[in-house]
């Protein structure tokens, strides 16, 4: 396990709903978190949210969201946005080898350690569900309930060959105007639901401006790692891990048009875990917009209802 060392906290601009956290992992690298509601003592009385990005994305994914739960009129809670190295305002790994899954999860229970939380509600998006996958063998008391972001022990090549597509292949847009309609036109058939204003929203999101240049907000030596992946072979997946969620609630989401998360692989998840709950994103693909089509309302129900349990 990573061991977390001396935290910082220096607060954003009062409008934004958020302080931005950093922490040293294990190797000394710098991570960046978002700490929402942290000051309200009501949120106190809830299990936090951990949320978890997936393989180039970053704490901003998840604003829109976690402004609606840190600030729910009747159940408030706490929500922090890991920002996983490489990603974001976490720092960059000299040795792209060590962008794993495995080294992620250990820097997110370091992230953990350092900001006093011992047990929380996970929300994982692509590979943020897979670093939920090795904590359920790693560290599973970390764990009180989980939300698996189309994603599974099961990753279907087709969509991972999508991935891999449009991250070496989509153009670069020079300025904001340009960015929402690149994007529309790279994701467009797998996300008829989201609007001009949604792509938009996505472009913030997944761009930054670095030396006056807007560019994705990752480190480029992460797309290394896809290279080296032979899509004409099965991959491994990660059933055991899975099946180590089974003691917790479960709610897993799948976009309808999502190549990653196979129709198939979900109904073997269920038939695995029968108590998890599900719903299919109609219009999106991989993976849904968490604050679009009531995907708000449906994860803060199942926030909810965890919360009822644990007192009952």
């Amino acid at each position: 396990m990573a061991r977390a060392r001396q935290q910082t906290i220096e607060p954003a601009p009062a409008q934004s709903g958020f302080d931005d956290v950093y922490v040293s992992a294990g190797d000394g690298l710098r991570l960046h978190a978002r700490d929402y509601g942290r000051r309200n003592p009501e949120g106190r009385k809830r299990l936090p949210l951990v949320c978890l990005p997936g393989l180039t994305r970053n704490a901003r994914d998840f604003h829109e969201l976690a402004m609606k739960v840190s600030s729910d009129p009747t159940a408030p809670r706490r929500v922090v946005c890991f920002e996983s190295r490489g990603r974001g305002g976490s720092g960059w790994d000299k040795d792209p080898a060590r962008y794993t899954v495995l080294v992620e999860a250990e820097d997110v229970l370091a992230g953990m350690a350092a900001l006093g939380l011992a047990h929380a509600i996970f929300l994982g998006t692509s590979r943020g569900g897979l670093i939920m996958h090795v904590l359920a063998a790693m560290r599973p008391t970390v764990m009180a309930a989980g939300i698996l972001n189309d994603i599974g022990p099961v990753i279907d090549g087709a969509g991972l060959a999508q991935i891999k597509a449009y991250l070496t292949r989509t153009a670069k847009p020079t300025n904001w105007e340009e960015a929402g309609p690149i994007l529309r036109q790279a994701h467009g058939k797998s996300f008829p639901a989201l609007s001009d204003r949604d792509w938009d929203d996505m472009a913030r999101a997944i761009y930054t401006v670095r030396d006056g240049r807007l560019e994705p907000d990752f480190d480029p030596a992460l797309l290394a790692s896809l290279k080296d992946i032979d899509l004409s072979t099965p991959l491994p997946t990660l059933w055991p891990q899975f099946d180590g969620m089974a003691n917790m609630p479960l709610l897993t989401l799948r976009g309808e048009n999502s190549q990653l998360l196979s129709e198939k692989t979900l109904a073997e998840m269920q038939a695995h875990i029968p108590a998890m709950q599900i719903h299919t994103v109609a219009g999106h693909g991989h993976a849904p917009i968490l604050h679009l089509s009531g995907l708000s309302e449906i994860i803060g129900k199942f926030l909810k209802s965890v919360d009822r349990n644990r007192s009952a």
